[in-house]
């Protein structure tokens, strides 16, 4: 599917190496890849696409990826999460955050930016134990930009 076929609220932390994102990822169900997929699978392209309603955690690091989904995270706390990251980063001090028990992350100050380290606890039901990733320096005009722009989609 092409890349405009994806929409949604998606907040990356991180940089192409390593990051870790929240994502609610919204198939347009017009787009021509999407409705030639649905098709081929012998569905409606609404279908195909789904309700658009399910936030998903997404990582990679050193060019492993891996995911899943969080059905029961809300809009109202993917923002809470966002609010909290921005007044850490905008505090200026080492911090810990949480996305409920799937996401601690930790920030500490790295020259004009964040380095963090995200320590990731897959829910029940999910072949692979917890990991830990570590992401470069992000500049912090940068993350509170996307974080704003992040929290911006949500309202």
């Amino acid at each position: 599917m092409s890349a405009d076929a994806m929409a949604g609220p998606a907040l990356f932390i991180g940089d192409d190496t390593a990051y870790v994102a929240l994502v609610r990822p919204q198939l347009d169900p017009s787009d021509p890849d999407l409705v030639r997929a649905a098709q081929e699978a012998g569905v409606s392209p609404e279908d195909f696409a789904g309700p658009g309603n399910v936030w998903a955690l997404l990582t990679e690091h050193d060019g492993e990826g891996d995911g899943f989904e969080l059905p029961g995270l809300r809009d109202t706390e993917a923002d809470g999460f966002a609010e909290q990251l921005q007044a850490a980063v905008a505090a200026a001090e080492p911090f810990t955050v949480e996305a409920g028990d799937v996401l601690h992350l930790d920030g500490a100050p790295a020259g004009d930016g964040w380095a963090f380290t995200a320590r990731v606890n897959p829910p029940e039901g999910h072949e692979v134990a917890a990991w830990t990733l570590t992401t470069g320096p992000v500049a912090t005009a940068d993350l509170l930009a996307d974080l704003e722009d992040f929290r911006r989609t949500l309202a």
